[in-house]
């Protein structure tokens, strides 16, 4: 494996190994596990949303959710990077899709985030929020060539920037919100790696003329799709799904059973309030979503510039679907996973992981 792993380089930063843990949401991965896969030489992602719903200064009557989430994001990034040491380096995944998007960037970068990786949308706007700021490394997440140059173009005419890498994510196998519009575009053949990595690989090489580096996301699970995926051009691969059910996982014993109990019939793809596709397991919670009858809880965010819920109340409020989720709790909760959730038979070590892909 060592002798065709590619060095990864972001910006600043060069991990010993060639894979970031993906960012999931509600504190699935949170301060612990970024902090340990970090310490084991890979790059570890917190995500920013909901990230506050533990604190005991969070309160939905006070409505000072985005507050809290500024202070905790910067918390949690402290607490990562002493898990992880000085050479650790840590992300922050934000959304673009959030309601606070600007406050969650600014804060990442403030609490001393090294890499600010974006999804969800088009970050269009990115460098602007983290111009003070320069040694922050910024990577959208990108499903096509044609998102890259978009993305490309406008930051170098706007802010005379360019990404320091790209995340090509697969819809298909990717895990929580998708990077495509509709449930049926999920499967379009145009979005799969095989298709899409090349494509974004020729794009940063031959128009872009640069060597930043294109990681492969989506469908990621062992040495044998390091391997397919580096052939194909990868610099570097983004795992989820296998990370969420380790030891040092931020979510609840009862989020980790569910992925080990995950069977194919299970995973399925539901429409988000976000407005996009989404895959997760197929609970009593969103078994009754997909057949229309779904209770939600009520609103206690506004997480979402645009949310269905919030606009309709045709759908559910997915911040409180997603923390119900992460503590456990099976029958409400909105359970996010990849494809490779099936896969899932035993809560591993971010250690053992990190060792069998790459030792």
């Amino acid at each position: 494996m060592n002798e065709i792993m590619p060095l990864l380089h972001i910006g600043k930063y060069t991990p010993k190994y060639p894979l970031i843990q993906g960012g999931m949401g509600v504190d699935i991965s949170g301060p612990n596990l970024a902090g340990n896969v970090a310490k084991y030489g890979a790059i570890g992602t917190i995500a920013s949303v909901g990230i506050c719903h533990k604190s005991p200064l969070f309160s939905p009557e006070k409505h000072n959710y985005f507050d809290i989430n500024e202070i905790v994001l910067k918390e949690c990034v402290t607490q990562a990077k002493e898990i992880a040491g000085p050479e650790g380096i840590i992300a922050v995944n934000c959304m673009v899709a959030l309601t606070d998007y600007d406050r969650q960037v600014r804060a990442a970068a403030e609490g001393g985030a090294h890499i600010i990786i974006s999804g969800a949308g088009l970050p269009l706007r990115l460098p602007d929020y983290v111009k003070d700021f320069p040694d922050v490394a910024l990577v959208p997440i990108v499903s096509s060539a044609k998102a890259a140059s978009l993305i490309t173009r406008h930051w170098e005419k706007k802010y005379k920037r360019l990404p320091d890498a790209f995340v090509v994510e697969e819809p298909a196998t990717a895990g929580g919100h998708l990077g495509a519009m509709t449930i049926e575009q999920v499967y379009d053949p145009a979005l799969r790696l095989e298709v899409a990595l090349p494509d974004v690989v020729r794009y940063v090489k031959e128009e872009m003329k640069s060597d930043i580096p294109v990681i492969a996301a989506g469908g990621i699970w062992d040495k044998k799709d390091l391997q397919r995926v580096f052939a194909l051009g990868a610099s570097g691969v983004q795992m989820g799904t296998r990370f969420a059910c380790t030891v040092e996982g931020d979510a609840s014993d009862r989020f980790k059973q569910a992925y080990i109990d995950a069977k194919e019939e299970d995973v399925v793809l539901i429409h988000s309030p976000a407005g996009l596709p989404g895959r997760a397991i197929k609970n009593p919670f969103v078994a009754k979503y997909l057949e229309g009858e779904v209770e939600s809880k009520p609103c206690f965010a506004n997480c979402l510039s645009h949310c269905r819920y919030r606009k309709t109340r045709e759908t559910f409020c997915i911040a409180a679907a997603l923390v119900d989720a992460q503590v456990g709790n099976w029958e409400t909760g909105l359970f996010f996973c990849g494809s490779n959730v099936v896969k899932v038979n035993k809560v591993e070590r971010v250690e053992d992981i990190i060792h069998e892909l790459f030792e």
